[in-house]
C-alpha cells in the first residue's frame, strides 16, 4: 500500500506518543535524523552476529546505498531497494528525426544536440524534460563537484565544478530549445507527456514503467532505456533508496530484528534492483519484475554509477534551503549561478555537523 502523504507526520506523532509500530519504512534522507535523536534501534551487533540470513552480510550491499542507513559508524536499518536513474527514450520519435538511439558514447553535448533536433514545438514535442527531477544533484557530480562533502561538514556548491554542472541544468530546464516549460508540465503532467510520445528523453528510475506502459496499453508510447549521458568527470546518476529500521523503543529487539531480515530478504525478491551486489543479476530482476526482463541488461550497466545522497541529521532542513535559496531561483532565473551558489553555501552549511 503506497505511502499517505502524511506518513512522516503520523510516524513522528506515533514516535512521541509510544505507540509507533517495531518496525517502519524511511527514505534514505531521514535516517541519520531519526538516528540522531535516539528513534532507532542500533542493529550493528546483531548484524556482526548473525550468520544465517544473507540480508545480514552488509559487504554484499551497494556501499553508497548501505551509507544512507548508517549514522556515526552505526547501522539502523537495512535498505531494500537501489533505483538508479536511467534515461527512457522514445526510438520513433529519433528515427523521425534521423537521430541514432543513444549509446554508451553519449555525453551532454550530444544529448543536447539530440534534445534540439528532436524538439518540435509546433507538434507540443519535446527532447527532453526537467522540473527539478532529475536532481541536479547527479549533474552537479557528473561535472565533478559535491553538494555535500565527503565528511559532511561542507556544501561547496560554488565550486568551478559545482557551478558548471548547476548551469547545464539550468540551460535546460524550462527552455522551450530542449524542453516544455513549467506551464506546460502542470498542464499535462511531467511523466504523462513521455508516456503521450512529447517528451523524447525522459530520466527515471529503473523501476519506472516507461519501458512496457506501451505492451499495458498501446495508447502509450514505445519507450526504451539507455544509461544517462556522460558528464565531464563521470556518468554518476542519482540512486533513490530506503530502509526498514526498528523503533529504539521495541519491547522486543530479538524479535524484531530477526522480521526485519526476514522482510528484507523478501522485499529484495521482489522490489528492483535489490541493494545486494549477488542479487543484482538479470535473471532476478526478470524474475521480480517480468515487464523489466528487456531492460534488465541496462539497468545493470548503470549500478556501477548509482550514488545515493550523503545524509546528515538536518537534511529536511539542508533540503529546504537547497530548493528555496538555489534550485528554485536559478531554475526561474532569478539570480547568476556564481551568486546563488555562493549564498546558498553560507546558509546550507549553517545546518551541517560541526
Amino acid at each position: 500500500e503506497p505511502a499517505p502523504a502524511d506518513y512522516y507526520t503520523k510516524l513522528q506523532t506515533t514516535l512521541a506518543g509510544g505507540t509507533a509500530a517495531d518496525l517502519f519504512w524511511l527514505s534514505q534522507e531521514y535516517i541519520a535524523g531519526y538516528a540522531d535523536k535516539g528513534a532507532l534501534l542500533d542493529i550493528t551487533g546483531q548484524l556482526t552476529a548473525d550468520t544465517t540470513n544473507p540480508a545480514a552480510k552488509l559487504d554484499d550491499y551497494f556501499p553508497s546505498v548501505l551509507s544512507t542507513a548508517q549514522y556515526q559508524g552505526k547501522t539502523f536499518g537495512l535498505p531494500w531497494i537501489a533505483q538508479p536513474v536511467v534515461l527512457f527514450y522514445n526510438p520513433e520519435l529519433f528515427a523521425a528525426a534521423g537521430i541514432a538511439e543513444p549509446d554508451d558514447t553519449w555525453d551532454w553535448a550530444k544529448f543536447l544536440e539530440a534534445a534540439e533536433k528532436l524538439t518540435d514545438k509546433d507538434k507540443g514535442v519535446y527532447g527532453t524534460g526537467f522540473n527539478g527531477w532529475p536532481p541536479i544533484h547527479m549533474f552537479i557530480w557528473q561535472a565533478g563537484g559535491e553538494v555535500i562533502s565527503e565528511d559532511l561538514k561542507t556544501s561547496p556548491l560554488d565550486s568551478p565544478e559545482a557551478i558548471q554542472g548547476a548551469k547545464f541544468y539550468a540551460d535546460i530546464i524550462y527552455n522551450d530549445k530542449y524542453a516544455p516549460s513549467e506551464a506546460t508540465i502542470k498542464e499535462q503532467g511531467f511523466g504523462e507527456m513521455a508516456k503521450a510520445g512529447k517528451i523524447a528523453m525522459f530520466f527515471g528510475g529503473a523501476t519506472d514503467d516507461l519501458d512496457y506502459a506501451h505492451s499495458k496499453d498501446p495508447k502509450n508510447a514505445l519507450m526504451k532505456i539507455a544509461l544517462v549521458p556522460k558528464g565531464p568527470q563521470s556518468r554518476a546518476t542519482f540512486s533513490w533508496t530506503a530502509s526498514t529500521v526498528i523503533n529504539s523503543k521495541t519491547k522486543n529487539p530479538d524479535q524484531a530484528y530477526q522480521a526485519l531480515v526476514a522482510l528484507t530478504e523478501g522485499i529484495h525478491h521482489w522490489k528492483i534492483v535489490a541493494p545486494r551486489k549477488s542479487l543484482a543479476t538479470a535473471d532476478i530482476i526478470g524474475t521480480s519484475v517480468p515487464d523489466k526482463k528487456d531492460s534488465a541488461a541496462m539497468i545493470l550497466q548503470a549500478l556501477p554509477d548509482m550514488r545515493a545522497f550523503r545524509i546528515v541529521p538536518r537534511h529536511q532542513e539542508w533540503d529546504t534551503i537547497f530548493w528555496e535559496q538555489f534550485q528554485d531561483p536559478l531554475f526561474h532565473k532569478k539570480g547568476t549561478t556564481e551568486d546563488l551558489t555562493k549564498a546558498a553555501r553560507v546558509k546550507l552549511e549553517a545546518v551541517l555537523p560541526k
